[in-house]
């Protein structure tokens, strides 16, 4: 493992580890893609697009693909910046660093249109945390107000915000809300970029009238529920197993096989292997050499057999680790709904209070942001009940975190620490520095920041 004059050898500019959120929507659940009753080797809507275009994409972005997962809903892509996650209605393209995340916007909804049938949008969202070092940033990714131009000239109906204080660590999001004449209220997009986009007066481009299943009016929509921990200032042993003093070798035969096994073996040994039921989890991770982190997980949680997709599924999460000291920044996300109410089940699917410990106690941060983004009529329910959502969540993310006691690692994976395997963390407690709830069109966001003190 590296010592901290190593770690100032490894790098002569600093490296932005806040990511670059982009998530598009084309359709409200994969029941409602045009072949969704006539899958073609096995795959609808977007899972049929060849892993080849994906990749030419992603060379506008500015990063290059080095594996992938592919379960029964989700493809997903691990990148040499971060992750892209592919389901039959709708992607998500998570880039940190430099990268043009939002110059491949255009292309991905050329690849839609043209190779998926999918010619509107249900949805867009756009997010980040503040950049550390808003300066090296290139192309619309210099400044917010850039970006929100750029999501503009696209989207007719797009709106951006700040959360979170404006002088500290804060959070931006840009987000359409269904527009009017399309199926469900899909918008029609423009693209600055990609040839002109000619639209018929129901709001759809002209000579491209998408064919949408019958699809009976109770069947459940997709639940949208994500959870990010962004996390900053990681202390030095949090930080140590990340750096490589000799990085892997990989073998011409298998080019990834090294860093791929490397990654592996870290995510056992430091506890995020444990953070789900290994027996629900497909889990891809990759060691960067000379340091760094990525994984992407697939999770089953609930009961998939229900076919209901508010009761179960395939979910996913991801992290990804930069852990140079003075920039030093971990992200976790996840959209796996997970209960604010202790679980008797928290080593199958933890409920969300273990969760945030088990990955706090991982990377011990001097400072994190948590943001809670859950779709409103999964949080209407709970409003009847007294108590919303986003509530309930704030109460956990409290809970979890302004307990007085050592902020640990424990190989067991669980919240408190353990003798075995356990190295020497942080003292003191978190203290919360933000509390902000929205509602939005649609979607209801819990957003708290908290430091180390």
């Amino acid at each position: 493992m590296a010592t901290d004059d190593q770690t100032l050898q490894y790098n002569s500019a600093p490296f932005e580890g806040p990511e670059k959120l982009l998530e598009i929507w084309f359709a409200p659940s994969p029941a409602h893609v045009p072949d969704a009753q006539s899958p073609k080797n096995g795959r609808i809507g977007l899972r049929k697009v060849p892993r080849q275009t994906w990749e030419d994409m992603l060379d506008i972005v500015k990063c290059k693909v080095l594996s992938v997962i592919e379960g029964q809903e989700t493809d997903a892509y691990l990148l040499s910046e971060s992750s892209l996650f592919v389901f039959a209605h709708r992607l998500i393209l998570k880039t940190c660093g430099t990268t043009l995340n939002l110059l491949g916007l255009p292309r991905i909804l050329e690849i839609a249109r043209d190779q998926a049938s999918l010619p509107i949008v249900h949805r867009c969202f756009y997010s980040r945390k503040s950049f550390m070092f808003p300066e090296r940033q290139l192309g619309p990714h210099k400044e917010w107000k850039d970006e929100v131009s750029y999501l503009d000239a696209i989207f007719p109906n797009g709106a951006a915000y700040t959360v979170g204080k404006v002088n500290g660590d804060h959070w931006l999001l840009y987000i359409t809300t269904p527009g009017e004449g399309g199926f469900n209220g899909e918008i029609a997009p423009s693209s600055p970029d990609a040839s002109p986009t000619i639209h018929s007066r129901d709001g759809i481009p002209s000579g491209e009238e998408q064919t949408m299943p019958a699809v009976e009016p109770e069947a459940p929509f997709t639940q949208d529920y994500t959870i990010e921990i962004l996390m900053s200032d990681l202390s030095p042993g949090a930080r140590e197993p990340f750096f490589f003093s000799a990085p892997p070798s990989p073998s011409e035969d298998s080019p990834l096989e090294g860093p791929s096994n490397s990654g592996l073996t870290l995510s056992s040994a430091i506890g995020i292997s444990d953070l789900f039921s290994a027996r629900l989890t497909t889990l891809d991770a990759y060691a960067f050499s000379p340091c760094g982190y990525s994984s992407n997980a697939l999770l089953q949680w609930g009961d998939p057999s229900a076919n209901d997709p508010t009761r179960g599924g395939e979910g996913y999460y991801t992290i990804h680790v930069t852990p140079e000291e003075g920039w030093s920044y971990a992200s976790f996300e996840c959209n796996v709904p997970l209960s604010t109410a202790p679980s008797c089940t928290a080593k199958e699917i933890p409920d969300l209070r273990t969760l945030i410990r088990r990955v706090v106690n991982i990377f011990q941060p001097g400072r994190l942001s948590l943001t809670l983004f859950i779709s409103s009529v999964d949080n209407s329910n709970a409003e009847e009940e007294g108590e919303t959502a986003i509530e309930a969540a704030q109460r956990a993310f409290k809970s979890a975190l302004t307990v007085r006691r050592p902020v640990s690692y424990s190989s067991s994976g669980s919240d408190t620490g353990h003798a075995e395997g356990e190295r020497q963390g942080r003292k003191g407690y978190y203290r919360r520095t933000d509390k902000i709830n929205y509602e939005f069109g649609g979607y209801d966001l819990a957003f708290a920041s908290f430091e180390l003190r």
